[in-house]
């Protein structure tokens, strides 16, 4: 149609024939992935588990040649299916507002030509006399880019309200009225020729040459495929999801949808779906496994030092996918905004009766050390878990900047992180199955004070019974009954070597800096508070007066010229180091926390 589509056609146009015609693609593509199915499972299976010769050999690669172009055949089909659907949504609203223009025009007896000008009818209007003149009737011709003016007043070739004075000229209140519905009409024409022309050279992209023979270069062509659809179609796409709706009703469009508008968006716009909580965490992996290679090519062209640093961590993430891992491996969410985000979980968080979200902290972002030791920590934590529990999931939760640094701590990052770590939580909460699951919100480090914080927004964190404060600065609350669970499901760990465990209250920080390292922090903290509780974001939340539960941990270095001044600071998870913190942790987060090992509050 491009090039001749006329308001005529527009008008008429069924964009129901267009979704049919979908329809009949998608059928194709169907019968091809069963097909494919049969191939596989009832064809090569078959041959594999009963014969073993040459031509036994050379059966399986010819039905293998014929499984991978049944799977491509899916693959091309759908997205036709895509595009097809996506030109009758993306043509619904120049078609709509055409035919409100229209409507607009026979209502005020106007006359639509075929060229798209609008003819008005003659008007009478007063001089300034007060006199009756006739204003003539005329035709404006609409602009798709800049609409027309009304005629000014004592514009030429406009009749004379006065005869003997050519300055007054009667003005037709019609002509600006048909002004406006001419321009409608001509926006709404070149709306729609611009959504036809690019749908027309997309669908025209997915063809395949004659002798179909699926090979590497065939599924670069695939690819390339699906971006042009994700790039033509994206936008009818991205307008049906609920992205300012809550998670609840996100997981109820979710399920709404048919498997094969799931199927459009997991291969077509997977980055629309991978980071969108409510949706089921399969489903957001799938995507987000889809989506990675795509982003990772795309940081790669751009280049720069933080770039690289990102890129690399979400390579080795990529490795990390396909690596075997127990309990298995979601990716949940990634992406290269700030500092860099990644939420991976350790087990299906949907199935599993006990889940765990631990946020970190002081320093974290997206490089190689998070993959190999802050992902590790909530590895660590869902095979200690699993031992009380099988039916267990631990979630590691970068969802936020943390502060790179002691020196420019304040409670803005944690503010901003908390309602995102609370719109994580209340997804998980719609997407288990169980019917009363066990949550446990971890933080560690700064992210302690996110944790603390999302605690305290209104209605607390979504689904949470259990809250674990791991080398912890203070989280924003004098006693543990704020964090909205009660101070028995409280857990705090806090070694005596961990120096962010003894970051002063800000009045104190200079002099207890001063002395040099934990025992420096504690003499200055005598001399300005009494108690020793408090600390740089509230009270200490290993005091006896924060009221928690705190369990034993080892205490780790002790002296900061032994290992470093954050050794005692990293090792609460891992039992290699800390034998007895992992297991309480584990005990926790698996249901089992009156089997922790208690510790004397300070």
């Amino acid at each position: 149609m491009t090039g001749t589509l006329t308001w005529q056609l527009l008008r008429d146009l069924r964009t129901s024939e267009l979704t049919e015609a979908g329809d009949k693609w998608h059928e194709v593509s169907g019968r091809s992935a069963s097909d494919r199915v049969r191939v596989d499972r009832a064809m090569s299976a078959k041959i594999k588990e009963t014969q073993e010769s040459d031509a036994a050999e050379a059966a399986l690669g010819r039905l293998q040649r014929l499984s991978r172009n049944f799977q491509y055949l899916q693959t091309e089909c759908g997205l036709v299916r895509t595009a097809l659907n996506g030109l009758a949504g993306d043509l619904a609203r120049p078609q709509n507002q055409l035919k409100q223009a229209l409507a607009d025009a026979a209502a005020q007896n106007f006359t639509v030509h075929e060229d798209g000008s609008v003819s008005y009818p003659a008007a009478k209007v007063e001089d300034l006399t007060g006199a009756q003149q006739e204003a003539p009737g005329g035709r404006s011709q609409g602009s798709s880019r800049l609409p027309l003016e009304a005629p000014a007043l004592g514009s030429p070739g406009q009749p004379s309200l006065h005869p003997g004075y050519s300055g007054f000229r009667p003005v037709n209140p019609n002509a600006a009225k048909a002004q406006d519905v001419a321009d409608r009409i001509a926006r709404a024409v070149r709306s729609a020729r611009e959504i036809d022309a690019r749908y027309a050279k997309t669908l025209n992209g997915l063809k395949a040459e004659r002798g179909l023979d699926v090979t590497a270069a065939t599924l670069k062509d695939v690819a390339r495929d699906t971006a042009d659809v994700r790039s033509t179609a994206g936008r009818h796409l991205a307008v049906a999801i609920p992205q300012d709706k809550s998670p609840a009703e996100r997981k109820k469009w979710w399920d709404g949808l048919t498997e094969e508008q799931r199927q459009e968006y997991l291969k077509v716009a997977p980055d629309l779906i991978g980071d969108l909580d409510g949706i089921p965490a399969t489903a957001r992996d799938e995507a987000n496994r889809t989506y990675l290679p795509i982003l990772i090519d795309e940081m790669a062209r751009r280049g720069g030092d933080d770039v690289k640093t990102k890129l690399d961590a979400l390579r080795m993430i990529q490795d990390k996918l396909v690596e075997s891992s127990r309990p298995p491996m979601f990716l949940l969410g990634f992406g290269d905004e700030g500092n860099g985000r990644a939420i991976v979980s350790y087990g299906n968080p949907d199935t599993s009766r006990h889940v765990s979200a631990y946020v970190p902290g002081l320093g974290t972002k997206l490089n190689d050390e998070f993959v190999k030791d802050t992902m590790k920590r909530a590895h660590d934590t869902a095979k200690g878990a699993r031992k009380v529990d099988p039916s267990t999931a631990s979630i590691i939760w970068l969802g936020y900047d943390a502060p790179q640094s002691a020196d420019v701590m304040s409670k803005g990052d944690a503010q901003r992180g908390a309602p995102a770590y609370n719109q994580f939580m209340a997804g998980l909460s719609v997407t288990n199955e169980n019917a009363d699951p066990h949550v446990t919100a971890i933080g560690h480090s700064y992210g302690s004070l996110t944790v603390g914080t999302a605690a305290k927004q209104s209605g607390g964190i979504p689904g949470v019974d259990d809250v674990i404060l791991l080398g912890s600065p203070g989280v924003d609350a004098q006693t543990a009954t704020e964090l909205g669970v009660g101070k028995d499901h409280v857990f705090v760990g806090a070694a005596d070597n961990d120096p962010v465990t003894h970051l002063p209250a800000k009045g104190e920080a200079a002099l207890g800096w001063g002395f040099g390292g934990p025992v420096g922090v504690r003499v200055g903290r005598d001399l300005f508070d009494v108690g020793n509780d408090d600390l740089y974001f509230g009270k200490d939340p290993a005091s006896a007066a924060f009221g928690a539960q705190r369990f034993e941990v080892d205490d780790g270095p002790k002296a900061v010229r032994d290992a470093g001044l954050f050794d005692a600071h990293s090792q609460y998870f891992t039992p290699e180091k800390d034998r007895v913190s992992a297991a309480n942790i584990a005990r926790i987060v698996g249901g089992r926390s009156e089997d922790i090992v208690r510790e004397n509050h300070r």
